[in-house]
């Protein structure tokens, strides 16, 4: 069975040593450049978007999250409180949001600014139990791609239904395959704040914003403070998980005492729309790791270019190809050590999509031979086309490693 955590330790993407902690991976060279390639993206989409990226720190005095109600309501999965003194106690927070409404109150805020898209790539930390550990897909040091939309009443369902949006176009470039899509409403005994005519007016939003898409009701799954959209992914093993969320909260506005200048001139309450386009970067790459099995696009892929000499004769040669590829944005290695077929098998192990194999005839001539992942060769070109035809597959974010005919 396909299992992330082996190929993690096979592809050196990332490893959990037990004297870091359980739940607390750390991430290796190859898995960080896979990381930060997506992580580029994601944020450029956001700020295409009208996304206003933030960075707000890993944790908070007890009484911020007191007053968001996480105390209250989610007090179980957290970190104890860290005591300074007899009346100063900082918590690792569990969730961006209260910080995020801090955002919103820094000054005062107009009607003319929304909607105010607020976006933050942030740590988080959950004290999940040992048990339900594994891998990344269940951490306790979480970071999430996160935001959070401060909306006039009447700007919420374009807002959600524009977020949908933007979760499809970065499932398609990530080649995330949805499995399902559930809407998460308020279950019998559970502890939930806000009035039943907010719940009943953010049940109604979402489900207008899903209208045309097929989706099952799942009671008891809401969050503690408004119904949600989760988008289901499953991965090697069965297992079923959110990759992404959405979700429509009234309560925090008003724990915060958040406001804006209407039109009018009257105080008004925003609505705060939570939502993760592809949701923590741990869980999203155990699922991109088994889904692609190890053989990420080339856009991401940790190495796009390997180039090999056949002899010390090209070493040169290599080294100087290297240095082009490598201001022409490509993230590229040279292996020169041992047999070329052994060199060809470990680039394959590695997974890595292009081969540049140069011989003596390629040197003088100043082409490269271009293998591709899977094993296909293509003609010996010039070296500049071989490198533009990777650059532009890598900048378009293609699945496929050749352009289409």
């Amino acid at each position: 069975m396909i299992d992330h955590r082996r190929l993690g330790r096979e592809l050196d993407l990332f490893v959990s040593d037990p004297l870091a902690g359980a739940g607390l991976p750390i991430w290796l060279p190859a898995g960080a450049a896979a990381r930060h390639a997506v992580e580029e993206y994601v944020r450029e989409l956001e700020r295409r978007s009208g996304h206003q990226h933030v960075y707000s720190p890993p944790l908070g005095k007890r009484e911020l999250f007191e007053l968001s109600g996480h105390f209250g309501y989610f007090a179980d999965d957290m970190f104890p409180p860290m005591r300074l003194s007899a009346d100063d106690e900082f918590v690792l927070r569990p969730a961006l949001c209260p910080h995020h409404a801090l955002v919103f109150r820094a000054r005062g805020r107009s009607y003319r600014e929304l909607p105010l898209r607020i976006a933050e790539l942030g740590g988080m930390y959950r004290s999940e139990r040992s048990g339900v550990l594994g891998g990344l897909s269940r951490v306790r040091a979480i970071s999430l791609n996160d935001a959070h939309t401060f909306c006039a009443p009447d700007q919420v369902g374009e807002e959600v239904v524009e977020i949908l949006g933007l979760i499809r176009a970065a499932h398609a470039a990530l080649g995330v395959r949805p499995a399902g899509f559930r809407l998460s409403l308020r279950g019998p005994g559970e502890k939930y704040v806000g009035d039943d005519a907010q719940w009943a007016r953010a049940e109604e939003l979402l489900r207008g914003a899903l209208a045309g898409v097929d989706y099952v009701e799942a009671p008891g799954e809401a969050a503690f403070y408004g119904p949600k959209i989760d988008i289901q992914i499953v991965d090697a093993a069965g297992r079923e998980s959110t990759i992404s969320t959405i979700q429509l909260d009234f309560d925090k506005p008003e724990r915060f005492d958040l406001s804006y200048t209407d039109r009018d001139g009257s105080r008004r309450r925003p609505v705060m729309v939570h939502r993760s386009l592809v949701g923590s970067m741990e869980r999203l790459f155990a699922y991109l790791i088994e889904v692609h099995e190890g053989a990420f696009p080339a856009w991401y892929a940790p190495v796009q270019l390997m180039l090999l000499p056949v002899d010390d004769g090209q070493v040169d040669a290599v080294t100087e190809l290297a240095r082009r590829a490598v201001d022409a944005g490509l993230r590229v290695e040279v292996d020169a050590a041992g047999s070329l077929g052994a060199r060809i098998r470990d680039a394959a192990r590695r997974r890595v999509p292009y081969l540049g194999v140069l011989g003596s005839r390629e040197a003088a001539d100043g082409h490269l031979a271009l293998r591709l992942r899977g094993g296909r060769a293509l003609d010996p070109m010039p070296a500049a086309a071989a490198l533009a035809l990777i650059s532009r597959q890598v900048a378009s974010r293609a699945a496929d490693l050749l352009p289409p005919d």
